[in-house]
């Protein structure tokens, strides 16, 4: 559903009413990922702009917020059912539709606050989505972390990244993920370490859980 939107407002823009000139590419994986229905309440503006939630945090519990990229959502799925059935954290989860263009925004609100010092000052797209918590922000993509790296200035919470970084590894799919630790396990045993490290939990459970899980080992 993600993808019939933004080929939606792509065409829309093309060949609208004010067509523009656009460049439209599509990102194909060599790995099979389950499409899920598109939700009833699905905000089809956040998902254009490049970020929307998909799942809010199941409880009270300490949360986390986890972003993933295309095939890295089923990922950020697994370690929410994790992280809530055997650590008893709560996650928000979000789905980001593109990196790029939620730094293209930020930049251009900067840019344009530096333009107009006297205007009412803009915000980033990412800030906003964002605002209202200081819950970690764990960000999971199969691209490099320099990826969502581009929007961390402008996230407001404590950042933590996962992604492919390295030279090539040839193996299974599963083997891939964890040898990069960008798989559901690597996920949690990051999540719970921002929550350590904000004081949230007992650091006793973020070496539990390296243990149990043993990410080190592919």
């Amino acid at each position: 559903y993600e993808v019939a939107h933004v080929m939606q407002s792509g065409l829309e823009r093309m060949y609208g009413e004010d067509p523009e000139n656009v460049i439209f590419y599509l990102t194909v994986y060599n790995e099979q990922v389950h499409q899920p229905a598109e939700p009833e309440d699905l905000d089809v503006e956040s998902l254009l702009k490049g970020l929307h939630r998909v799942a809010p945090a199941e409880d009270d519990n300490p949360k986390v917020r986890l972003l993933a990229s295309g095939v890295a959502a089923p990922w950020a799925e697994r370690a929410a059912e994790l992280l809530h059935d055997e650590w008893g954290i709560s996650s928000e989860r979000w789905s980001v539709t593109s990196w790029n263009e939620l730094a293209r925004d930020a930049v251009a609100a900067e840019d344009w606050n530096l333009l107009n010092p006297g205007e009412e000052r803009r915000t980033a797209f990412v800030t906003d989505q964002l605002a209202g918590s200081q819950a970690p922000v764990v960000a999971v993509t199969d691209y490099m972390a320099a990826v969502p790296l581009q929007i961390a200035r402008w996230v407001p919470a404590d950042y933590r990244l996962l992604g492919t970084d390295g030279f090539g590894f040839a193996d299974t799919r599963p083997a891939a993920r964890r040898f990069f630790r960008v798989d559901a396990e690597s996920v949690v045993v990051q999540a719970l370490q921002a929550l350590a490290d904000a004081g949230e939990i007992d650091v006793a459970k973020v070496v539990e859980a390296r243990t149990r899980y043993r990410i080190d080992d592919p």
